[in-house]
């Protein structure tokens, strides 16, 4: 039986003053909490109505379908919730490819960029500090895991890459060709807020302006998916380390 101080533990996670507090953030559902049981992250608690986690036995709380729906963000929870701790983490390095994004504020869409750097090898996503929360639920859930596998970091954008030594490519509708440019192995790949792209500020800091041209004959859509423009960004990147 879950107590009243426990629901209201959990629940705050639900927010980031919460999660910044606790130190702490919700897994939910089998696929999850495996990928995390797995990784280098510390369980703190784990509610589940099976007992089928490896996992330390004095950290599973069995609970009934009807509880894990009080403290389940989804409309239908899968199995268990497991709450891990919020590690520090590891500066990024002027090293290889880097994925940077300036207040990108969609969970979905963080999500899926972080599943697409594992993907693509990328070791590390720089966050700016209006960036949603790498932790929010939402964007747990959408990482499948991958978060486990990337290294994510939220910093003065500015000041990082004013410090940085590799080229800093930015993506704006003025850019060079991403199909005809020629692209490094390394460097800092920065994608904009949805609705305003990358701010003046950020811009100041951008070595090579790319784009990914538009194809189509009418030509009024506005601009890609900044997740959508990730997945092309990186394979265009990465395809270049092969043919050579």
């Amino acid at each position: 039986m879950l107590s009243k101080n426990q629901i209201k533990l959990i629940k705050s996670l639900s927010q980031k003053k919460g999660r910044q507090q606790q130190r702490s953030f919700i897994v939910e559902g089998i696929k999850g909490i495996s990928e995390f049981l797995k990784s280098d992250y510390t369980l703190k608690n784990l509610y589940s109505t099976k007992l089928i986690f490896d996992a330390p036995q004095d950290l599973i709380v069995e609970i009934s379908e009807v509880e894990l729906k009080k403290i389940s963000a989804l409309k239908n929870p899968n199995t268990a919730l497991a709450i891990f701790e919020i590690p520090k983490g590891n500066p990024p390095q002027d090293d290889g490819l880097i994925v940077a994004l300036d207040d990108v504020r969609d969970p979905g869409n963080l999500g899926t960029i972080i599943r697409l750097c594992d993907w693509y090898g990328i070791k590390d996503l720089v966050c700016s500090l209006n960036t949603v929360d790498c932790y929010n639920a939402k964007v747990v859930q959408a990482t499948m895991g991958s978060l486990t596998r990337v290294n994510v970091q939220y910093v003065d954008l500015y000041d990082y890459l004013e410090f940085t030594r590799i080229d800093i490519f930015g993506t704006f509708l003025e850019g060079e060709n991403i199909y005809s440019a020629t692209l490094p192995e390394q460097g800092i790949i920065i994608l904009g807020n949805e609705a305003n792209g990358i701010s003046e500020a950020i811009e100041k800091t951008v070595s090579r302006k790319i784009t990914i041209p538009q194809f189509g004959a009418i030509k009024e859509t506005e601009s890609l998916n900044v997740a959508n423009a990730t997945a092309i960004l990186l394979s265009e990147f990465r395809r270049r380390t092969i043919e050579k």
